[in-house]
C-alpha cells in the first residue's frame, strides 16, 4: 500500500522556519502561518503593514510569495510534493495561499541546493566587486524567474544601466520628500533594537553618497571614505510578471525567491531596490524603458558582494496561528 505523506506539525514548522526567511521591506515581515487540515495557509499580519510605502499591500504580497517558495522547497526535499492554490477563498482578504500535500516526491539535487541556500540568503547593500557575473549563472538565474511565472530581463550596458539608476534616483528622491514615508521607514527598520524585526546596522551597508550610480536606501549604514564610489558598473535584473494583479504580486514573489536563491547557490551576492516599483508613475517608466509587456516587480542588484550579516527574524511562534 502506497503511503500518502502529509504535513504533520513536525514538517509545519520547518517549512515556517525556513518561510520566515524570505526577503521583505524593511524586514517588517507581514506574514502569518496556520496548520488547517493538513494544509499550511499563509496569511498576511494586519499589524505589520506599511499604509505609507505599500497603500495597495504590493510588497505584502511579494514577501509572502517569497516565504511560500521556501515552504514548496522544504516540502520537497522532506518528500512531499506541494500543490499551492493562490487566494483559495474571495473575500478574506489576509489569505494569501494555501499549500498542501499533493503526493510523495524525491528531490532534485537542484531543489536540494536552493532548500540549502535559504539560510545563507540575504541581502547584501555594499558594494559589489567588478568581477563579471558569469553567463552561465546569468542564464540559470533569468531560467528561475521563468520557470516561476516571471520574467526577468539583466542589464549591463551602461547606457541602459544609466537609464535605470535616473528612474531609481528620482523615484528615491520623490519618496524621501515624503516625511511621513521617512518616518515610517524609520520606524520600522529601527525596530531590531526592541524586536526581531528591522534592519540592524550591520546589514545596513554604507551609507548613500550623491555621487552613487546607484540611489540606494538610507538604512543608517556607515560612512564611507571621503571620495569613494559605492559601484561604477552594477550588474542590475529587473523582474516583472505578465500582469499587476494580487495574484501577479505572489507570482512575483515566488519569482522573487527562486532569483535570490539561485543567485546565492552561485556564489553572488544580490540586493533590491522597489522604490520606482512603489511610485505608479516611475514603475510605468520603468516598464516603457525596457520595452517589456506586462508589469515590472523589483529591481535586483546583483554581483560578487563582502560577507554581510543578515537581518533578523522573528522566532516561528510568534508567527504561528494555532487552531482547533
Amino acid at each position: 500500500m502506497t503511503v500518502i505523506p502529509s504535513i504533520d506539525v513536525e514538517l509545519f514548522r520547518t517549512a515556517v522556519a525556513a518561510a520566515v526567511r524570505a526577503p521583505s521591506v524593511y524586514n517588517v515581515q507581514p506574514w502569518r502561518f496556520a496548520l488547517v487540515d493538513g494544509a499550511i495557509e499563509v496569511r498576511i499580519d494586519p499589524y505589520r503593514l506599511l499604509p505609507v510605502a505599500d497603500p495597495d499591500r504590493w510588497a505584502t504580497r511579494v514577501a509572502c510569495g517569497a516565504a511560500i517558495t521556501n515552504i514548496e522547497l522544504t516540502l520537497a526535499v522532506a518528500g512531499v510534493q506541494a500543490k499551492k492554490l493562490l487566494q483559495p477563498r474571495s473575500g478574506d482578504d489576509l489569505l494569501v495561499a494555501t499549500v498542501t500535500a499533493d503526493g510523495a516526491c524525491a528531490p532534485s539535487p537542484r531543489q536540494q541546493a536552493l532548500t540549502a541556500a535559504i539560510a545563507r540568503r540575504r541581502s547584501n547593500r555594499r558594494p559589489f566587486s567588478e568581477a563579471p557575473v558569469p553567463a552561465d549563472a546569468r542564464a540559470r538565474i533569468a531560467a528561475a524567474a521563468e520557470a516561476a511565472g516571471g520574467w526577468l530581463v539583466l542589464v549591463d550596458d551602461r547606457t541602459a544601466v544609466a537609464n535605470l539608476a535616473a528612474i531609481v534616483r528620482d523615484a528615491e528622491q520623490l519618496l524621501r520628500s515624503d516625511a511621513a514615508y521617512v518616518a515610517e521607514m524609520q520606524a520600522w527598520t529601527s525596530r531590531y533594537h526592541t524586536e526581531q524585526v528591522g534592519i540592524p546596522a550591520d546589514a545596513a551597508g554604507i551609507a548613500p553618497a550623491p555621487q552613487d550610480v546607484l540611489a540606494m536606501r538610507d538604512y543608517g549604514g556607515k560612512e564611507r571614505a571621503e571620495g569613494r564610489d559605492f559601484e561604477q558598473e552594477p550588474l542590475l535584473a529587473v523582474l516583472g510578471t505578465s500582469r499587476g494583479g494580487r495574484y501577479d504580486d505572489v507570482v512575483a514573489g515566488m519569482a522573487l525567491q527562486m532569483v535570490l536563491l539561485t543567485a546565492t547557490d552561485a556564489g553572488l551576492a544580490a540586493s533590491m531596490l522597489s522604490q520606482p516599483i512603489e511610485i505608479p508613475q516611475a514603475r510605468d517608466e520603468l516598464r516603457r524603458t525596457l520595452r517589456r509587456q506586462g508589469m515590472p516587480q523589483m529591481i535586483i542588484r546583483l554581483g560578487f558582494g563582502q560577507p554581510t550579516t543578515s537581518s533578523p527574524r522573528r522566532p516561528i511562534d510568534s508567527v504561528i496561528d494555532t487552531t482547533d
